[in-house]
């Protein structure tokens, strides 16, 4: 008997919820956060620096959002809205008040230059823009380059109530001078438009499935940045199907779940955002994971029976001593992904917090989890079984399917497959292959017992803390310095971020002239801070093909021999 999976095929992707999957039967994200917010309506939803937002004031905020920009903004329903935001309690306020009102959230990392901002607002075609006060000042170096019209801003304390606001606000700004200056005349304050939007009714926007939710950027295979078009049905099918896998360990209302991961990324807004409210459980949001010390403070305050994490998370906290020191006893489960689990990450976190680790993959064009290890049932080196409604097919070079335990292009149809790329149908019919079904670019084989294990990451992408970094836009970076002839780079081992991004170059002129601080503070103009070269190695010469292409692989084969 065929699945609803199967004999939906001919379905355009992202367009349908099967009904296997949604008991409630969901249409939208927006009616998702209604139930929830009925359900539990003053349990606590999420918590962030000792201000806890319940699920009735996250509902209300989030209306009166939504009811500003219907009558005080020009924005209509599909217009898009660029959120760039850290872990912060605004963040899940402005997303859903964004889509209740009709418009497709932009999730932009707070962290990208100027250069990437405004190729991402302007791909995306944003009018409006949220933005953490933090980086207002490179928001605004290009907005006059965009089409955006309304900007709003807002302070890491802006929920807390005063005198506490005044405080931290202030010690952020003046004392810690973590908010450069910046000059937004047309900008208004959050606090404010919330504050105006409690005198409007909001207007109900229909939905369907199959419209667009989220653009949620990736370089895809190829590097160029693209926007996965991610439908309400893709959101609202994925919330499911990871939610099928937690519900052994999830008690309706009483999980307390840490969010170290930002809610930018496709990975934590699909668990915290979506699967973990729909169960009614508590996000302690965490705005700086970076900072391990007050991570550690933080974490010293709650009874967490959850935590979402990956690898060099996972071992930055391990080697803390007074992570160690902490009380685990409710920790019932741990869920890693965005990077590959290494054995000796999730034994040392097993050891210190006696919870042992279940990995998850998935990528943006999949909303993202395409499959999970069970927890209980975890097989530490593989990446689980697929989730529910989901087929996933083993293809050699010619599209077929290659025998169980041998190695191919993992392929994935189901509903939480893209719509597609925004404005990019020839990206789009690049990456689908026998009609509905998606290559994600990773080599992976099944084992006899259905568990997926990845055999090789995609073919030439670098993966630095979870984050995905791709070799041509930074080789293109490097080609546009005045000394630099040729470049490569590939992925080297790092002890700290999982892998670090190693250039090699080919000189115009003398070689003992050559700076490589210089080169990388070149480079750090242009690109995030993750994806500049720590490592810079200059060659003679690069290996190339017989048609001149540079061999990526080769060289990564010299630095493994």
């Amino acid at each position: 008997m065929l699945t609803e999976t199967e004999s939906s095929l001919q379905n355009e992707p992202g367009s349908w919820i099967p009904e296997s999957l949604n008991p409630h039967k969901f249409k939208s994200v927006t009616e998702v956060l209604k139930k929830s917010c009925t359900d539990f309506a003053d349990f606590p939803a999420f918590s962030c620096m000792g201000r806890t937002m319940s699920f009735t004031e996250l509902d209300e905020k989030s209306d009166n959002f939504a009811a500003y920009l219907q009558h005080e903004t020009d924005l209509v329903p599909g217009d898009r809205m660029a959120i760039q935001l850290p872990n912060v309690l605004q963040y899940p306020v402005v997303i859903f008040g964004a889509m209740k009102a009709g418009l497709i959230v932009v999730n932009t990392n707070p962290l990208y230059t100027a250069k990437e901002l405004e190729h991402q607002f302007n791909d995306s075609g944003a009018k409006a823009l949220v933005v953490f006060a933090n980086m207002a000042s490179t928001s605004e170096s290009i907005l006059a380059k965009t089409g955006i019209k309304h900007v709003f801003v807002t302070e890491i304390a802006d929920f807390h109530p005063q005198p506490k606001r005044l405080l931290i606000n202030s010690v952020v700004k003046y004392v810690k001078k973590m908010v450069p200056a910046y000059g937004l005349p047309m900008a208004k304050k959050l606090n404010d438009v919330i504050a105006k939007g409690q005198k409007y009714t909001l207007k109900a926007v229909e939905k369907k499935p199959g419209d667009i939710a989220v653009l949620q950027y990736t370089g895809g295979t190829t590097g160029v940045a693209k926007g996965a078009m991610l439908t309400h049905a893709n959101l609202v099918s994925n919330m499911h199907q990871l939610g099928d896998r937690l519900d052994a360990h999830c008690i309706k209302g009483e999980e307390i779940y840490v969010a170290p991961l930002p809610m930018y990324h496709i990975y934590a807004f699909i668990i915290h955002g979506l699967t973990l409210l729909e169960k009614g459980a508590q996000t302690v949001l965490i705005p700086n994971p970076r900072d391990i010390p007050g991570f550690v403070k933080e974490l010293s305050k709650w009874k967490i029976t959850g935590f979402v994490g990956l690898n060099t998370l996972f071992v930055a906290l391990c080697n803390n001593k007074d992570f160690q020191a902490l009380d685990f006893s409710a920790l019932k489960i741990t869920a890693s992904g965005g990077m590959p689990l290494t054995h000796a990450a999730a034994d040392e976190w097993e050891a210190v917090t006696k919870c042992k680790v279940v990995e998850g993959y998935g990528l943006t064009e999949t909303s993202p989890v395409v499959s999970f290890n069970p927890p209980g049932k975890q097989q530490i080196g593989t990446i689980g079984i697929p989730v529910a409604e989901t087929i996933v097919k083993i293809l050699d070079d010619d599209g077929n399917e290659v025998p169980q335990g041998e190695s191919g292009a993992l392929c994935v149809c189901g509903p939480q497959v893209m719509k597609g790329y925004w404005k990019r149908e020839a990206a789009t019919q690049e990456i689908m292959v026998n009609g509905n079904f998606l290559n994600t670019g990773d080599i992976a084989l099944r084992q006899a017992d259905g568990y997926l294990k990845i055999v090789d990451r995609a073919k030439d992408m670098v993966i630095v803390s979870g984050f995905n970094v791709y070799p041509t836009e930074i080789e293109d970076c490097l080609s546009s310095h005045p000394d630099v002839l040729e470049a490569a780079v590939i992925g080297v081992p790092d002890e700290k971020t999982g892998e670090a991004v190693k250039a090699f170059v080919v000189l115009k002129g003398d070689k003992a002239q050559f700076d490589s601080k210089a080169l990388r503070d070149y480079c750090r103009e242009s690109l995030t801070a993750y994806k500049v070269p720590k490592i810079i190695e200059v060659r003679e010469d690069l290996p190339k093909t017989n048609v001149g292409k540079v061999l990526r692989r080769a060289l990564r084969d010299e630095e493994v021999a």
